[in-house]
């Protein structure tokens, strides 16, 4: 039997299963362990023009992964990623830094809320595949944060409006799905608006979901649904303003008022659209799986769907740790939400991994618990997540720290960043939710 690994070599396997997790879902890894390109019409090397056009956390590794297996296949690449991914690529699973070829083109745009640079991002797009062919192929990979990092608007409906009207749907109290339902209604790409703009070519769509469940009917979400048709109507999008719009701008009011009764996109007149969903965080947790059972552990995967109050999961998943067996390895994914009541500097993850420390306080049994984005980033801060032990308390006081008027402020990146289980990596240029790993 594996002995018992200290309170640092737990964190140490943490990390160890971490890495697992999001190098699994790293664009070398997904493209070499799926037939993406299955149901294709026609080899590669028939197609006249390629043209690779991503959006996403993941779209610049993935087109620079993309482009290698095209070689001089590829007519031109385009990826719209958030700002600083530029400047930074993660290596792939083959632990290379992928190419940058000369005809690929990346836009650094907005994220969470889009801005100019999404409006060039999208127009650069729209242009490079207007021109494209019946002989002719997109391939998009599609990822979480596209719908914000490449955004085009009808005419009359300005970025600001735009804007605003997410902002005023979203303090009205209108979930995600509700404010998706008019972001794909006034998008001219997202809701398959680039697939119709490169109609009549043939179009794949390589998706890495961001959103729970892996089924295949939820694609048409991921990275705003580029290719995909909006399953929504314009009457259920009419009905999201009449519910929470009363101070929407008047120009999103009269496009979605019009827009009824309009085809769904893609029309009937665009070429053959295909979706290939390459990994979820399903695909991360398998991978950590892996790498705790070689490190020694018994492993569960509780859930691939986890969701709540972040402070209130990172409380029942310690209780959870404090009555298991010596030895096993938890392993959740999926994302919680905070609500934010401080004035603070935070992320779900790093609260999540604050208000566990609390629970962890005094306890006897050796526990830990990291929480931590598969895209290395945790709310608006430099923080992927953090790791919490039951030392985590003791050091916080011995440095003067009070953890729970930390958590009241919602503050936890205030607090990490002072303590040794803040956890950094960058831009990982992927991103399937959020993972949490437990060691006991």
């Amino acid at each position: 039997m594996a002995m018992r690994p200290s309170f640092s070599g737990r964190v140490e396997d943490s990390l160890r299963i971490f890495d697992a997790g999001v190098s699994s879902v790293q664009a070398d890894a997904l493209l070499d362990g799926t037939d993406w390109r299955a149901g294709l019409a026609r080899s590669l090397e028939e197609y006249e023009k390629i043209v690779v056009a991503g959006m996403g956390k993941a779209s610049m590794a993935m087109v620079a992964a993309l482009s290698e297996r095209l070689g001089d296949r590829m007519y031109t690449g385009w990826a719209a990623v958030p700002y600083g991914y530029a400047k930074r690529i993660w290596p792939g699973a083959s632990g290379k830094t992928p190419v940058i070829p000369g005809n690929f083109h990346v836009v650094e745009a907005g994220h969470p809320l889009p801005d100019k640079n999404s409006v060039l991002a999208a127009q650069s797009m729209l242009d490079a595949v207007s021109g494209l062919g019946p002989d002719d192929l997109l391939i998009v990979p599609a990822s979480g944060g596209g719908s914000a990092l490449c955004v085009a608007f009808p005419a009359g409906i300005s970025l600001e409006d735009a804007r605003e009207a997410f902002y005023r749907l979203l303090v009205a109290g209108a979930d995600i799905h509700a404010i998706n339902k008019v972001r794909r209604r006034i998008s001219q790409i997202g809701g398959g608006g680039l697939a119709e703009a490169a109609a009549p070519a043939e179009v794949l769509t390589l998706c890495l979901s961001d959103v729970p469940g892996d089924d295949t009917e939820h694609m048409y979400v991921i990275g705003g649904g580029p290719t995909l048709p909006d399953p929504y109507t314009a009457r259920e999008a009419l009905d999201v303003l009449k519910r929470y719009g009363d101070k929407v701008p008047a120009s999103v009011w009269q496009y979605v008022e019009e827009s009824a009764g309009q085809p769904e996109r893609p029309s009937s007149e665009s070429g053959q659209v295909h979706a290939v969903l390459l990994g979820s965080v399903r695909t991360a947790l398998e991978a950590a799986a892996a790498e705790a059972k070689r490190l020694g552990y018994r492993v569960e995967v509780v859930s691939c769907e986890m969701s709540g109050e972040a402070r209130e999961v990172g409380e029942a998943m310690v209780r959870r740790a404090l009555v298991q067996e010596p030895g096993w390895c938890l392993l959740w994914g999926g994302e919680t939400f905070v609500t934010v009541e401080g004035d603070g500097l935070g992320g779900r993850n790093q609260e999540l991994a604050l208000a566990a420390a609390i629970r962890m306080a005094g306890a006897e049994k050796d526990v830990s618990l990291m929480s931590a984005g598969t895209d290395g980033i945790d709310g608006p801060t430099d923080a992927a997540g953090a790791i919490a032990t039951p030392d985590t308390a003791v050091e916080a006081r011995r440095r003067g720290l009070e953890l729970e008027a930390f958590l009241k402020r919602n503050d936890a990146y205030g607090f990490w960043r002072r303590m040794p289980g803040f956890l950094q990596t960058g831009p990982t240029h992927t991103n399937v939710m959020d993972i949490q790993i437990v060691l006991t």
